[in-house]
């Protein structure tokens, strides 16, 4: 698929399916990537940025650069001040090594084709000690697994191409040092939270 229609596909798809300014799992997701991301003078990658709404929880006082495939979303992100570049998350990043200080990839990784290739590409291009923050959904959540019984595909979003279990996203983090994960976004996450929690927020730090 060309990165024309790439940009096409997203476009339509969170035309329709999420709105502008829309957050999954808002106020838990900015609350931990504000913390993460941290700041002020922090130079900050920001994979997947779509029209910034993520963005504004970190942009004070930080240097973003955001990267999305959606051209309309990347131009309304531009708005915040942030440098932005269109491009296939899919493919290697055109960033030298070594020149960030975070790396986000919120809601992402679950719409790639190779999203290790691209775990890999961020700790090439974190700065020794850099953080690199994400989230996914967490696919086998309860309302999956009874999704998956009845028949019917544990997830509905036809542009996720990936489904991460808690194991999954801690395989992702093998590389990096000090690692946390975090079970967010629903009611019931306190009496159960890998079976009831709607998303996935980890984090690892890219050894000195």
């Amino acid at each position: 698929m060309s990165l024309e229609q790439l940009s096409e596909r997203y476009a339509q798809h969170n035309r329709t399916e999420r709105g502008r300014g829309f957050i999954f799992a808002g106020p838990e997701r900015e609350t931990l990537f504000r913390r993460y991301v941290g700041g002020p003078g922090q130079r900050v990658l920001d994979l997947g940025c779509r029209d910034g709404a993520l963005t504004q929880a970190y942009v004070g006082g930080n240097e973003v650069v955001g990267v999305e495939a959606d051209r309309d979303a990347l131009a309304e992100a531009e708005r915040l001040g942030i440098e932005t570049h269109w491009a296939d998350l899919d493919q290697p990043l055109d960033f030298p090594d070594a020149s960030f200080d975070v790396a986000v990839a919120g809601e992402l990784l679950e719409h790639l084709r190779d999203p290790e290739r691209l775990v890999a590409e961020i700790r090439r291009v974190l700065r020794p000690g850099g953080t690199f923050v994400a989230s996914v959904p967490n696919a086998y959540r309860l309302k999956g697994r009874l999704r998956f019984l009845a028949g019917r595909a544990p997830e509905s979003d036809p542009t996720h191409l990936q489904m991460f279990s808690p194991a999954d996203v801690r395989a992702l983090l093998a590389a990096f040092q000090d690692p946390h994960v975090h079970f967010v976004a629903g009611r019931l996450v306190p009496l159960h939270a890998r079976l009831f929690a709607n998303d996935i927020v980890f984090v690892g730090r890219k050894p000195s």
